[in-house]
């Protein structure tokens, strides 16, 4: 048919009215998708319907909520937030703060989730003792001008979450913040300058803390993630001393580039190896030792066998030769790392047997680095050193009292071994950045591992299956060695320790978390010792 004036009619379409109030005010076609439309995705801005997915969470009839585990208590929290717009916990320095009335209930409740663990430690002085939430303010600050900073802190709370929940919902709102946050630091790091530069490094570090597998898949594995940290570090150091992490620069040795290029590994050598089984003969007889002093304290107790425990693994597993295989076996040292300290802290206090624990939890990551040559620094021992620093630091001024009593005095007296770990480790690290301090000039002009590192393929991405960047769900690592094992049941997250889970624990379990078998290192004979921790051991500690 004709159109107006004898022209060809136009084509006909179906006006959609349901397209969200953002691509309406830019006047672009929406293309609907939930929870965040790809228009707003792609512009890193606010979409209203997250806004609606927060109403819909809040239906009981509602099948496909994401599980925030809101307690009444927190809910009433974060409604006055959102109306207020009054950060609740003003003891954490975060400046400038994020306009809060722009985000929704949701995006509240997962702040909340990681800023109430911080103001935790906060308010017990405690900051210092852990791996990760003296940092979380900083963050914050950052995202209030950088909305992939804060996609990144919400990808990290969502996966912790999950894995506490068990929900699939919201391990796809994990895997939604993930995308973005991956998308925004892929589109700064084009535009790299010292403006940007502390907001591109503080997603490097969210991401890579989160990273459960080697290098499943390419630019997204932990070894990318570290390899492009370091890459960024490095092209910060005209003005590193200006940055927001420029302490935690120097804490954690990020000096220089590094990629992981150790594919086939080396020959552990029968000197090498009898070192090694020297190394952890030594950790397991002092973990044996302090035993005694922690007399009718049971969960410094259960954690201090579940390290000896740990160790005898490695002590009868082949020794770890590629880096796949080195980042098996740290793994779930590093997850403890990250929370054992917090729920300790948390349910415990800090007093100085909870100090004792975590100093030894500390103390052996410092050990075991040479054990790791390939990763052992960066993956571990790096985050371990300087919360270690401030347990000794605390308990010699606690020797210089008068009030201290002579129970205090023997478990002063047996941190003898994490001094010397301490000692050993601050000489080794100390020696490095000598001998980097040529290669750190010039490699901020003349990397081998560029910010290419992480210019990563967004147009053959899945936002909806990201992998190994969430924390609550990794896939099985690859199988390796000579002698092939079966792998068994890994925590999926850097997780929360279970209160309830004793050595008897430790047993075979063929079931898996209720969304997937993640798995863990196949360094382990599965016949020995099992790790699953997902679902069996009663509630997680952490409160919500």
């Amino acid at each position: 048919m004709a159109g107006p004036g004898g022209g060809p009619s136009r084509r006909s379409h179906t006006k959609s009215r349901k397209g969200c109030k953002t691509c309406k005010k830019r006047h672009i076609r929406c293309d609907e998708a939930y929870p965040q439309c790809r228009n707003c995705t792609k512009h890193q801005v606010r979409c209203d319907y997250m806004q609606n997915a927060a109403t819909e969470a809040n239906s009981p009839e509602s099948p496909q909520q994401p599980n925030l585990l809101l307690t009444p208590e927190t809910e009433s929290m974060v409604d006055t937030w959102q109306q207020s717009g009054s950060f609740p916990f003003p003891e954490l320095p975060v400046f400038p703060q994020p306009q809060w009335h722009e985000y929704s209930k949701i995006d509240l409740r997962l702040i909340h989730h990681v800023s109430s663990i911080s103001s935790s430690m906060s308010h017990i002085g405690s900051d210092r003792l852990t791996t990760w939430t003296e940092h979380m303010p900083k963050f914050l600050s950052l995202a209030a001008s950088h909305p992939f900073v804060m996609h990144a802190i919400l990808s990290c709370s969502a996966s912790h979450l999950a894995w506490l929940s068990q929900s699939s919902e919201t391990k796809s709102l994990a895997f939604q913040h993930g995308g973005t946050a991956l998308k925004g630091l892929h589109e700064a790091i084009g535009s790299f300058s010292k403006a940007n530069s502390d907001a591109i490094l503080a997603t490097s570090l969210l991401l890579s803390w989160q990273a459960t597998d080697w290098q499943a898949v390419p630019t997204r594995g932990w070894a990318s993630l570290m390899t492009g940290t370091k890459t960024i570090v490095a092209h910060m150091q005209p003005w590193r001393h200006e940055s927001m992490f420029a302490s935690h620069i120097m804490e954690q040795g990020l000096t220089a580039p590094q990629a992981f290029p150790n594919a086939t590994g080396y020959q552990v050598t029968q000197e090498s190896r009898r070192e090694q089984q020297a190394t952890l003969q030594h950790i397991a007889h002092s973990l044996q030792r302090i035993r005694s002093y922690l007399a009718g304290h049971e969960q410094g107790l259960l954690w201090i066998d579940r390290l000896r425990d740990y160790i005898e693994r490695l002590r009868t597993s082949n020794p770890a030769q590629t880096s796949e295989e080195q980042f098996g076996q740290l793994y779930t040292l590093r997850k403890w790392l990250f929370w054992v300290p917090v729920y300790l802290l948390q349910s415990q206090g800090r007093g100085v047997h909870v100090l004792l624990v975590l100093a030894y939890f500390y103390a052996t990551a410092l050990a075991l680095e040479p054990m790791y040559p390939e990763i052992g620094s960066a993956f571990c021992a790096n985050m371990a050193s300087p919360p270690l620093e401030e347990i000794l630091r605390i308990v010699s001024a606690m020797q210089s009292t008068s009030s201290f009593s002579q129970d205090l005095q023997g478990i002063a007296l047996i941190m003898e071994m994490p001094r010397e770990m301490a000692t050993i480790f601050r000489s080794r690290l100390e020696w490095n950045r000598q001998q980097v301090e040529t290669e750190q000039r010039q490699s901020a002009h003349n990397s081998p591992c560029g910010l290419q590192t992480l210019d990563l393929n967004f147009e053959a991405f899945n936002y909806g299956n990201f992998g190994s960047l969430s924390p609550a769900f990794a896939p099985s690592p690859q199988g390796f060695g000579p002698n092939p094992v079966v792998a068994a049941p890994r925590s999926p997250f850097l997780e929360v320790p279970k209160p309830q889970m004793g050595i008897e624990d430790y047993e075979i379990h063929t079931g898996g978390s209720a969304y997937g078998t993640p798995a863990r290192s196949p360094s382990f004979p599965p016949q020995r010792y099992s790790m699953h921790e997902d679902t069996e051991h009663g509630e997680a500690p952490l409160a919500p």
